[in-house]
């Protein structure tokens, strides 16, 4: 069954919400708390593993890794998070409707907090809660863009622009959850912060169902509807899952501590393999031919990027965290501020320079950079961002608390990059994937964070422990390498792009 035409749905002729569809407001306030309660358990996630065991919650309480253990620990679950919108994706195009999907993710993430807050009674709780929240969002993440682009017609100039809209949303929930949720942890205890990043995704999945009448026919379309053996094998596979899953967190916990190092590497080692055969499968199809198969081998260049941009990026909530926590003075007077706070930087920039990155691309229009000029001044940024760290790492080595600007100076940095790349990239994959493959291929394009993500979990374990700044320093030249193959192969890449901009 195909989806209608832009021209065939009253709804997304509304023009009520900043000029879009009405429908836009409703996916933003749901991407919002999603954004909320991923990102407030996230600010804390790392500072609870990292703190001692021994003492009262807080400031004690914690399961006391390792700043290097806990940073693999971080980036195996964020890959995780990433890694399982494969088989959100699938689900979508295959089995549910993308809005179905949506609605069932959020339900489990909103299950995994809680199961987070409940971890002083086990510690199994906080392992399944984890486990819970990455298998959620994987249903969510990957269908809530694809809706975002059923909105717009193919040529309506008005989808780039939709999509920061969009993407400026989900960073107001980002914004305030580390206030919420890092004020809750550091004055009531652990538990209270998990709970309110639980109730965050509630308050989303309400809002969520109040507006699910308005939709019409966006996101309610099965595209290559599986027949019922696929059907019964996907059953199959899940139930496995879920038993497998079941005996692991039954098991002696200290199983779990002892062979931290071997599980992280060996999911690393998997999440990394996965995009690689994803791909392969992709372009072995036999309706991957001419332009779309041209467009996917762009695809990949963008996927390099992306990589290499979120294994930088998303040390904010692991190695960046702790840098604040330990090596930064955070004093105002008399009052400490919580490092969980530091988190709202890059939500509150992004906040700021949406709606100006938003109007620059509709005024430019045709003559804004192309997508792969984008790339490369986003690698320029990140990498800077993270040159720019290595000096008051060096200094913390030696003793010496870094002040609070060079954390407020580097997420600004990074932020400009991100919107760069992010917004532009998320509307462009959905332009290159082949009709009907619109959330496997958003899907993919998740991998890349997940594949960052268990890259710069297991390089942080392996040289953050020992200087902070050359692990710095190795990723901020990553960086700039890459910027440069955007720069040589950038007109290539347009060529393969086939008119996508």
């Amino acid at each position: 069954m195909t989806a209608p035409t832009a021209s065939a749905d009253p709804a997304r002729r509304e023009r009520t919400f900043f000029g879009h569809p009405r429908i836009l407001g409703t996916l933003f306030l749901t991407e919002m708390w999603e954004r909320f309660s991923y990102y407030g358990m996230r600010a804390i996630l790392v500072l609870y593993l990292t703190t001692s065991v021994v003492g009262p919650n807080p400031p004690g309480g914690g399961l006391g890794f390792s700043t290097g253990e806990a940073a693999a620990i971080y980036g195996t679950y964020s890959a995780l998070v990433y890694i399982a919108p494969l088989a959100g994706g699938w689900i979508a195009d295959r089995v549910l409707c993308p809005r179905k999907v949506v609605l069932v993710g959020g339900i489990i993430i909103a299950c995994g907090h809680y199961l987070m807050a409940a971890a002083g009674l086990t510690q199994a709780f906080f392992w399944l809660g984890l486990l819970s929240i990455a298998l959620g969002t994987g249903l969510f993440k990957p269908n809530t863009y694809p809706m975002v682009s059923q909105l717009y017609g193919e040529h309506d100039r008005r989808r780039d622009a939709g999509f920061s809209i969009f993407y400026m949303g989900v960073n107001v929930g980002s914004f305030f959850s580390p206030f919420v949720v890092g004020w809750l942890a550091d004055d009531y205890g652990w538990h209270w912060g998990f709970g309110a990043a639980g109730v965050g995704m509630t308050i989303g999945l309400i809002q969520y169902v109040i507006g699910y009448r308005k939709f019409g026919e966006i996101g309610a379309h099965v595209h290559r509807p599986a027949d019922r053996s696929i059907r019964i094998r996907a059953v199959g596979v899940a139930i496995g899952i879920v038993l497998i899953v079941a005996i692991l967190v039954t098991l002696d916990l200290t199983l779990w501590d002892s062979n931290l190092s071997i599980i992280t590497t060996t999911l690393a080692v998997v999440i990394v393999i996965a995009p690689v055969v994803y791909f392969w499968r992709i372009f072995r199809s036999p309706d991957v031919v001419g332009i779309h198969r041209d467009r996917m081998k762009a695809l990949i260049y963008l996927f390099i990027g992306v990589v290499m941009f979120w294994a930088i990026a998303d040390q904010a909530g692991s190695t960046l965290n702790v840098f604040a926590q330990e090596d930064t003075d955070r004093a105002i007077g008399d009052y400490v501020v919580p490092a969980a706070f530091f988190q709202s930087l890059n939500p509150i920039y992004i906040i700021m320079l949406a709606p100006v990155f938003a109007f620059v691309w509709q005024r430019l229009a045709d003559r804004a950079p192309t997508t792969p000029g984008k790339f490369f001044l986003a690698q320029v940024g990140v990498g800077i961002s993270m040159l720019m760290m290595i000096p008051p790492a060096m200094g913390a080595a030696s003793g010496q608390l870094a002040s609070v600007w060079w954390l407020v100076t580097m997420y600004f940095v990074q932020t400009v990059a991100e919107l760069l790349l992010n917004p532009t990239g998320q509307s462009a994959a959905t332009k290159l994937a082949p009709k009907g493959r619109v959330s496997q291929v958003m899907a993919l394009w998740l991998m890349g964070t997940a594949v960052a993500d268990a890259i710069g979990g297991q390089l942080a374990a392996l040289i953050i422990d020992q200087s902070m700044a050359v692990f710095f320093g190795v990723l901020g030249v990553a960086a700039l390498v890459v910027s440069v193959m955007f720069l040589v192969m950038g007109k290539h890449i347009n060529r393969l792009m086939s008119g996508v901009r």
